[in-house]
């Protein structure tokens, strides 16, 4: 299946160091070569970059590993088709707006038997079951709260509702974030890490790489990374539990309890 990356932190920072070892799991450690895509979050803006050539060989991936775009979320995937051609209009992260906001939304498995026949406002363009599924879960929220955003919990309880009818389905990791929030959510297989002060050296997985973060980060800064499967070797991950959706803000999952 695919690969999902995310970042969340307090202050802009770049992924330049986890997209390093992300980005060779497209096609060098592991077979994920269908495409791969980015979506930086820069204040109300929305950059994204995609390709449907594997992330290991792609002029374009090679650009993101080497310049240091800063944001607070990150949602970046590398593709392993299940449903769809290899195409670029199949590569994920997708994007759309609601309520005046960019959403982003990259998913990790399969859901065999999802074939929706009315998505209402929000149409696929491409023919995964990945973008069905964010079209229904953005026109989900839009008709509950077709006033506006409505507060962190009643968005959570619809988002946590509507997940769980996808999910039943098949195989449904996901990420997404509207810029402010950054939701998680693990079906099979998730992790975490939040690196804050006091910060030490990190060496990836999938890359003979090292680096120190503090020689690189100030005492304020918070960083949450989450990945499919654990990007480092000298670090301790956190699995998030089949069936969890998380919040993180500002580089932490949010600990109040919003049943």
């Amino acid at each position: 299946m695919c690969q999902l990356l995310g970042m969340n932190c307090n202050v802009p920072t770049d992924i330049c160091f986890s997209f390093e070892g992300f980005s060779a799991r497209g096609g060098k450690t592991d077979d994920h070569n269908d495409g791969w895509g980015i979506a930086f979050f820069e204040g109300k803006g929305c950059r994204m970059f995609l390709d449907a050539q594997p992330s290991v060989a792609s002029p374009v991936a090679e650009f993101v590993r080497s310049y240091p775009i800063h944001s607070t979320h990150v949602i970046a995937h590398i593709r392993k088709a299940t449903q769809g051609e290899v195409a670029l209009h199949n590569c994920h992260p997708f994007r759309r707006e609601l309520w005046g906001q960019y959403w982003v939304f990259a998913h990790n498995g399969n859901l065999p038997d999802f074939d929706p026949e009315n998505l209402g406002f929000y149409q696929a363009v491409g023919d995964t079951d990945s973008e069905k599924a964010f079209c229904m879960m953005l026109e989900t929220l839009r008709s509950h709260f077709p006033q506006g955003k409505p507060d962190i919990k009643e968005l959570y309880s619809v988002l946590q509702e509507i997940t769980a009818v996808i999910a039943k389905l098949g195989i449904f990791n996901y990420l997404l974030s509207d810029g402010v929030h950054f939701f998680a959510y693990c079906s099979t297989n998730l992790s975490y890490i939040v690196r804050q002060a006091p910060f030490a050296a990190a060496h990836l997985i999938d890359q003979d790489m090292t680096v120190d973060f503090r020689e690189v980060t100030t005492e304020r800064d918070r960083v949450a990374v989450i990945a499919t499967t654990p990007l480092t070797d000298n670090e301790v991950w956190t699995q998030i539990q089949p069936g969890e959706l998380l919040v993180f803000q500002d580089g932490l999952p949010l600990k109040y309890t919003f049943s």
